[in-house]
């Protein structure tokens, strides 16, 4: 397709313009919306302009890939509510062995997270933890964020799911879930491998570094604070722990309810009385009356009915103890039961994807089939979707179409394809930078929905397997460039943000100390990866 007349060129323009200033800097003085109505923006304007058809620009909308992000965040929340991001934190400060034995644990756990709940939600729920334990051992949090980032972002590239930018390309591309794994998993281990080895050169001595004050009971420390941690950010959806008091159970009806704990106390409370009762009526002389008259106020009291007694009579106590005792395990083996089928219904999720389901609507079932798990009205937790990044990529996909019909995308590829070729090497390391580049300034969702189809139509040219080998090789190159600046992906934002609002544990991450990093970082890990792409 050639480039468009210049009232459509120039106007397509303005508006992949305005959206991408608004995508990139959210924060901008002039128009301060934010990135969800700059892409609804950038999307009204191609269709006022005339640049898209208002019916083109509905069909532009991906719908399997907005679904399949609904899906996954619902079943994110109701993974949350199963404490799996809590077993998840505690991996990190369970029997820890030193400053880099967190470390490798920090990329090891954040890589393979990623690659399962996509790597925003693997830095939105374990910055935090980071930075309590780095305060505990007295330990430097840089280097422990910036492995979590670019960990998290490297992981985030070995399945479809890890995130925004291998969702179009799985989609677009027709590769199932198992071939996306098969072809990126090596690279991704190796590059996990490689980042932590570069962490470590260039971390050594601040690593090394011994603490003021050794303490023996740090470790135990570590594992409370993440026992007993609960999740603050605005991204996530934060439910308290079986243990609150106002935790109402999922599974039917039950509750836990506040009189039965004022019962406890009360009876508690009463010990002392209890047993002076005790030997008072052990050493009496009461008559026959006056014991009757006990058993049958015995008999009032310990009526069901009548809850709101106050108890002071042991037999009372004993009865209302282990009738709350039975109640409290029967709770607890409910919600082991139902953590279970939430695991089990995630796992088959899973297992689906990678036997070649549809993984849109194979995650629209888990979602809806957690929801009937639970019970009970799913309102509260449909609420903790992102919904405004549903209605981002929507915009999203409207503005990239209408400025791919400018021509001026087809017309700079004409310019780069004959020395972009996937059958050689050079052709495969001027593609990545061509990708590192474009999505580091234009961010990385943008750059596959503008190079993809162009780069998969030159490769399939070639062969069927050049042409999946190019959309992976789109998928690493755009998703590890993410790590060569702090803007350069939104989970480096998040652990910057994160880590910046964090109380009493606040870590200001800079874009000099993250770049310094990010730079070799980057540069070696997508070059070693390229040559294991499958």
């Amino acid at each position: 397709m050639g480039v468009a007349a210049v009232p459509k060129l120039v106007l397509g323009s303005v508006a992949f313009g305005i959206f991408w200033i608004l995508a990139v800097f959210p924060a901008v003085p002039f128009l301060p919306i934010g990135r969800t109505a700059g892409s609804l923006l950038g999307a009204l304007l191609m269709v006022v302009f005339q640049v898209i058809s208002p019916d083109e620009a509905y069909e532009a909308i991906d719908l399997p890939i907005l679904g399949l992000l609904f899906g996954t965040m619902v079943v994110s929340v109701y993974l949350e509510r199963a404490d799996m991001f809590k077993y998840i934190g505690k991996l990190l400060s369970w029997k820890s062995k030193g400053a880099k034995d967190l470390l490798c644990r920090i990329c090891l756990i954040s890589a393979i997270s990623s690659a399962l709940f996509t790597n925003d939600t693997a830095c939105v729920v374990l910055t935090e933890f980071i930075l309590k334990i780095a305060k505990q051992h007295n330990l430097p949090p840089r280097p422990l964020l910036i492995a979590l980032a670019t960990s998290a972002n490297i992981g985030s590239a070995a399945t479809p799911i890890g995130n925004p930018q291998n969702l179009v390309i799985a989609f677009q591309g027709k590769i199932s879930f198992g071939e996306f794994l098969i072809g990126m998993l090596p690279a991704m281990l190796v590059g996990v491998v490689v980042n932590v080895l570069i962490l470590m050169i260039m971390y050594w001595r601040a690593l090394s570094m011994q603490k003021d004050e050794e303490d023996p009971n740090a470790n135990a420390e570590a594992e409370e604070e993440v026992s007993s941690h609960r999740f603050s950010p605005a991204t996530m959806s934060h439910f308290n722990s079986f243990n609150s008091q106002e935790w109402n159970f999922p599974i039917g009806s039950f509750h836990i309810q506040n009189s039965q704990v004022s019962l406890r106390n009360r009876s508690a409370a009463s010990h002392g009385e209890t047993d002076m009762v005790l030997d008072s009526t052990r050493n009496s002389n009461a008559s026959k009356e006056g014991t009757n008259a006990m058993n049958s106020k015995i008999k009032e009291e310990t009526n069901p009915s009548k809850t709101d007694t106050i108890v002071d009579k042991p037999i009372e106590v004993l009865v209302i103890q282990t009738s709350e005792g039975q109640g409290y395990v029967s709770t607890k083996w409910r919600f082991i039961l139902w953590k279970s089928c939430v695991y089990v219904i995630t796992l088959g999720m899973l297992v689906a994807m990678l036997l070649g389901l549809n993984m849109s609507w194979t995650a629209i079932a888990a979602a809806l089939a957690l929801v009937v798990l639970d019970f009970k009205d799913a309102g509260p937790n449909l609420e903790k979707v992102s919904y405004l990044l549903l209605i981002f990529f929507s915009g999203m996909f409207i503005t990239v179409d209408g400025f791919n019909k400018t021509g001026i995308p087809g017309a700079l590829w004409d310019i780069m394809e004959p020395y972009s070729q996937v059958d050689h090497a050079s052709g495969i390391a001027i593609l990545a930078i061509v990708i590192l580049v474009l999505s580091n300034v234009a961010s990385n969702v943008p750059t596959v929905l503008l190079l993809g189809a162009p780069v998969a139509a030159s490769a399939g040219a070639i062969s069927k397997e050049d042409e999946k080998k190019a959309w992976l090789i789109l998928a690493w190159a755009s998703t590890v460039a993410g790590n060569l600046s702090l803007l350069g992906s939104a989970a480096n934002l998040i652990v910057c943000e994160q880590a910046h609002r964090a109380p009493n544990i606040s870590y200001t991450l800079t874009f000099w100390n993250h770049f310094k990093f990010g730079l070799p970082s980057t540069l070696i890990v997508t070059a070693i990866g390229l040559t294991l792409i499958r």
